[in-house]
């Protein structure tokens, strides 16, 4: 299948993910599918999509898909063959409710599965950490017996540095400048390349809308392919990925990839 656009770095194509993962292959799948919680029209789950994106997948390849428990639960016959490997929760700055008789939902999870028959082994993952690991700072207050008296004081350990990711992540949300409904921001997709895409891998987005995974992988230097089935959000995303990077909005979370030292497989 002809692609839509190609730049040499990034390629989208347009249609259904169901009709053209089977072409395709990969080292990690990022997915923000419909998660049919609504009556609209484009909010309707593609049945059988996991299936078909175990198969575009090599030997060390994973995938992350966002979605609410509720998708996950609803639809968890649909990842048979996939296995569990851990979850991330997104905090936005801002939420949504369909109740008022409920907690305001202002999280997403974002769910790491690996292929059951292929194992945890063989998947490449490349830890992340982010420096901001604090100095703690203690009040000693007793005195010790065998010292005679000493006023109290305060002491600092030195313990700052890096610090392995946590896997609750606060990254404001798109809302005010996204371009499509459930337009996922860059800052929560990057630490998800940097540690589950091999250095000369390949990621596709099979549910590319507006291209934030795509604008995320150029930005670190990964070969990227998107799939969108309505053209209009692949204008709107081949727009995005051509703006600079200097004037892409990431809240914070800085484009860096990962030192050479710590990427290895596990």
């Amino acid at each position: 299948m002809k692609p839509y656009y190609d730049d040499g770095q990034i390629t989208i194509y347009h249609g259904d993910a169901r009709d053209i993962l089977p072409t395709l292959q990969a080292d990690l799948i990022i997915s923000d599918p419909p998660y049919n919680q609504t009556d609209l029209a484009w909010d309707k789950w593609p049945d059988g999509w996991p299936a078909m994106a175990l198969q575009a997948l090599t030997l060390r390849g994973s995938m992350w898909c966002f979605g609410s428990m509720r998708m996950f639960l609803d639809r968890r016959d649909e990842f048979v063959g996939w296995s569990f490997a851990q979850d991330i929760v997104w905090e936005k700055h801002n939420g949504s409710n369909f109740h008022n008789d409920r907690f305001r939902r202002v999280h997403e999870s974002i769910v790491h599965y690996y292929p059951t028959s292929t194992g945890w082994g063989c998947v490449y993952h490349s830890p992340v950490f982010t420096m901001d690991a604090t100095k703690r700072t203690a009040r000693r207050k007793g005195r010790p017996p065998h010292t005679g008296h000493i006023d109290g004081s305060l002491y600092t350990s030195e313990d700052g540095g890096p610090r392995l990711m946590r896997s609750v992540q606060f990254v404001k949300s798109t809302h005010g400048y996204a371009v499509h409904p459930t337009q996922k921001p860059v800052g929560v997709i990057l630490p998800l390349l940097n540690y589950s895409c091999p250095p000369d891998g390949v990621v596709i987005d099979c549910f590319s809308g507006s291209g934030s995974t795509l604008v995320a992988a150029k930005q670190l230097g990964y070969r990227a392919i998107g799939i969108e089935a309505d053209a209009k959000w692949i204008e709107a995303a081949i727009e995005r990925i051509n703006t600079p990077i200097e004037t892409q909005t990431n809240h914070g979370v800085q484009p860096t990839r990962p030192a050479a030292q710590n990427e290895r497989m596990f």
